[in-house]
């Protein structure tokens, strides 16, 4: 085998257009079998082999310098950067993460997981370059999804005039993580039917030079490309077709599903470890019987579409009210806002991690100006995705702190369902509902929800005790019943409240504490800098009312086990139960 002997990208300027042949086979098929086993990003990768190994074998990383966009397909880089083991023995399958690392390899310079970023990191490397007064290549590696965002078109702006080396790879495989949306589309469509030659180039337009590679799947036409713009004086768009999936039937005839994949049977096809999230179910069950029912309902996503349950099928049901603005969270959030403002109902939901990219739309553009737009949040939690990249830990202090946002945490699905009914039929406030990511056990036993939450900041009492009371914030409200129930054997019998809301506090409630309670617990799986513990300590103040607040700390956290964070944040019913049993004594 070639791949087990590739130690670094020398090796593979060794390599001729037979051994380069072999070794595009060997990357696919280990590629392929890592994913069946560990699950992970499939297409991307698959489509972007031939194209990694002619970058490595035209230019001299870490040299020259390649800045991957989002870099869910980076898989081949990192085999042939010296982290082959990784793809190759699976007793060292988790050695890398599934995004470019700096701390895993100097051929990676930036961790990058949200997408548009690569071309104006890069800009900033080449401007750094030129300073410095050296000379090697600057390559950003962009995907045609990834341009729908804004700041890859700003990118491309300031690239149009650096007036230096700067290469900028397309890799347009006619796909975002589900199709493509938007005007720019049908011109890329343009682009690849005339092999480059349609006038109407959004890449010429941006003041850009522009190459063409009409089967970017050839790696030996990659490699003439690729060496005609090596050393380049000025900025060049190089722009290859891909095929999506390429080399495994199921990926190449679903794009969508092969996107992200969890662990498959090679053969068939079929997940070995199936996973359906019951809240994206219970959401496009919900959102698409609301459809039928108001004609003002609009669903929007910024490209993630199935994260609510939308898939193909879905999609179509819903028609004209679902709108896919592209991998562009911010416009999706201004959008919402017009929406509103026009006596629509716009519901938009994505990735806690996502929604960090909205801040200033958020303020400005919703809550600035009152309308009613609906935001659901979700993968808000630890329980959720672990990559650094992709932390659901710190919207709660982002979301919550925005004027005139009403944020709820439900804690059950029917919690849920009364939550996004309601705020789907309120017209008085910009809503925010962070989607739960765990399903009570007890769900039986779960008491009646409210179907108004018009009286904001209003908590719920799940069981009144006394000395001390646990507030259990969304998903961590089991978990302040099953440590109720520890004290209670202890012969402790504690307060359990359902906050509800994480934008306000129920002050009437927690006065009332002070009569016969003398400590407060508040339980929130996010962040504690500046969360929903912070506004309960902050309450209290000077008073006697002792506040001792639960969550993670304010950190970059990277692919950690989540029981090992929750032991380490004291987040199991047993420390909690230890911890307020020596706080009262």
């Amino acid at each position: 085998m070639i791949l087990e002997h590739i130690t670094s990208p020398d090796d593979v300027k060794q390599l001729d257009a037979s051994g380069r042949a072999q070794l595009i086979a060997e990357m696919r098929h280990a590629l392929l079998q890592r994913a069946s086993v560990h699950g992970g990003h499939v297409g991307p990768d698959l489509g972007f082999v031939e194209a990694t190994v002619a970058l490595h074998t035209v230019f001299s990383s870490p040299r020259d310098k390649f800045v991957f966009d989002v870099s869910h397909q980076s898989y081949p880089h990192k085999m042939l950067t010296g982290r082959q083991q990784a793809y190759t023995d699976p007793a060292h399958y988790d050695d890398v993460s599934g995004y470019t690392n700096p701390q895993e390899s100097e051929h990676d310079f930036f961790n990058i997981g949200h997408t548009s970023t690569s071309i104006a990191l890069a800009a900033g490397l080449a401007k750094a370059r030129d300073l410095a007064g050296r000379k090697e290549d600057i390559v950003a590696i962009i995907g045609d999804g990834s341009l729908s965002g804004g700041e890859a078109l700003e990118g491309l702006n300031v690239a149009g005039e650096l007036g230096t080396n700067f290469i900028i790879v397309v890799n347009d495989n006619d796909m975002s993580i589900a199709e493509n949306h938007g005007g720019m589309y049908d011109a890329f469509r343009e682009l690849r039917e005339t092999e480059g030659r349609a006038q109407d180039n959004l890449f010429r337009a941006m003041g850009l030079d522009y190459r063409f590679v009409k089967d970017g799947n050839d790696v030996e036409a990659l490699i003439k490309a690729f060496e005609e713009v090596r050393g380049i004086d000025h900025p060049v768009v190089v722009h290859i077709v891909t095929q999506k999936g390429r080399g495994y039937r199921f990926a190449e005839e679903n794009r969508e599903a092969w996107h992200w994949h969890m662990p498959f049977d090679l053969e068939t096809g079929e997940e070995t470890i199936p996973y359906v999230d019951p809240y994206a179910q219970q959401t496009v069950q919900y959102l698409l019987q609301a459809i039928k029912d108001d004609p003002d309902l609009v669903v929007l996503t910024a490209g993630v579409p199935s994260l609510m349950g939308f898939k193909a099928e879905q999609r179509l049901e819903a028609g004209r009210q679902f709108v896919d603005v592209g991998i562009a969270e911010e416009a999706a959030v201004a959008m919402a806002s017009g929406l509103a403002k026009g006596g629509a109902r716009p519901v938009f939901g994505t990735f806690s991690t996502f929604f960090q990219r909205t801040y200033d739309q958020l303020s400005q553009d919703v809550c600035i100006n009152g309308n009613p737009a609906v935001f659901l949040v979700f993968g808000a939690s630890a329980f959720a995705l672990n990559d650094v990249t992709h932390l659901g830990l710190f919207d709660i202090s982002m979301m919550s702190n925005i004027p005139e946002l009403v944020c709820l945490s439900p804690t059950s699905p029917a919690e849920y369902q009364a939550m996004l009914a309601w705020a789907i039929r309120q017209t008085e406030h910009p809503v925010a509902i962070r989607v739960p990511v765990l399903v009570p056990e007890d769900l039986e036993e779960q008491p009646a929800v409210r179907t108004s939450y018009d009286e904001l900041n209003r908590s719920e009492v799940i069981h009144r005790g006394s000395q001390a009371a646990i507030l259990g914030l969304g998903n961590f409200l089991g978990l302040a019943k099953e440590t109720a129930t520890l004290l209670a054997e202890q012969g402790l019998d504690v307060t359990v409240i359902n906050p509800i809301f994480t934008s306000g506090l129920d002050e009437a409630l927690l006065e009332s504490l002070k009569e016969d309670h003398r400590l407060v617990i508040t339980l929130e799986d996010g962040c504690l800098a500046g969360g929903f513990g912070e506004k309960v300590a902050r309450f209290y103040g000077t008073s006697a009312m002792r506040v001792k607040s639960y969550g993670y700390e304010k950190k970059f956290y990277d692919r950690y086990d989540v029981n090992d964070l929750l032991k380490a944040s004291r987040l199991t019913k047993e420390q909690l139960a230890e911890d307020i049993a020596a706080l009262l004594s």
